[in-house]
């Protein structure tokens, strides 16, 4: 595990920006993996929607835990969105993130935005933070802040400071989703000593632009999840109206089949 995990950081320290794919089910994983991805990550939207239950309100620790047990012997390395640990309680979200760990995980992420839609405070993120790294050291903590994800005022200065805090707390990494404005992020490269992390946003930057940014690592969150739903609904409604055409890649019966580990677990 020790190497795997370090393999997960050397993948931050590259010419180009590590694009992570975001999975939410064991189909969706195998195929990214089968396709020369070396690591994903999943998304919590998508565990949790195809769970029935509401991301970000920690309700789905048991479901990301056994989705991490069936990840974990795709040939990839994965890192595991936990929203904000599932628990307010540093101690907790360290035993949790150390069962993942267990399993196979090489890195989380964690993040500080609330369900309604404010930020948790910085003290209370960064102690989870050394908790979890006190656990298990060498995971790859991916601090995610929400300051622009949430519209706040003014987002630099807090960004700045909360990545301060998580950084000292022992983060490996800052996750700052909700802008690909390239002068933004290159300043917040230059400030923030750790690998940027952005989301990727259709229509905006691709990785050659980022990279050049200084971006380290640019995440799919759940834009896959949401690409899947709408494809699915739109070949519903075409088969409905009598027009559907296999598009180019639609995966056959025994080409899924074939993602299935042979003993079914």
């Amino acid at each position: 595990m020790t190497d795997r995990r370090a393999a997960f950081h050397a993948l931050h320290h590259t010419d180009r920006p590590l694009l992570l794919p975001n999975a939410w089910d064991h189909a969706s994983a195998a195929a990214l993996a089968a396709r020369g991805h070396p690591a994903m990550g999943t998304t919590s939207l998508g565990v949790a929607a195809t769970a029935g239950r509401p991301d970000g309100v920690a309700a789905t620790g048991g479901e990301t835990l056994a989705l991490t047990h069936r990840l974990a012997r795709l040939p990839v390395l994965l890192t595991v969105d936990v929203e904000a640990g599932f628990s307010d309680d540093p101690a907790a979200v360290a035993g949790y993130v150390a069962e993942l760990a267990g399993l196979g995980a090489v890195g989380i992420n964690l993040e500080d935005g609330r369900a309604d839609g404010t930020l948790a405070d910085p003290e209370c993120i960064a102690d989870k933070i050394a908790a979890v790294k006190a656990a298990v050291p060498d995971l790859f903590v991916n601090a995610r802040t929400d300051t622009w994800w949430l519209g706040v005022a003014d987002p630099l200065p807090q960004t700045l400071a909360r990545a301060r805090a998580y950084r000292a707390a022992g983060a490996d990494g800052i996750f700052v989703p909700g802008t690909v404005d390239l002068a933004t992020l290159r300043m917040l490269a230059e400030r923030i000593d750790a690998p940027l992390n952005a989301l990727y946003q259709p229509g905006g930057p691709g990785l050659d632009e980022l990279g050049r940014a200084g971006v380290a690592r640019v995440s799919t969150g759940s834009l896959l999840f949401r690409a899947a739903l709408a494809a699915a609904v739109a070949t519903a409604d075409a088969v409905r109206s009598g027009g559907f055409t296999a598009p180019p890649g639609l995966p056959s019966y025994a080409e899924v089949q074939g993602l299935v580990p042979a003993d079914g677990d």
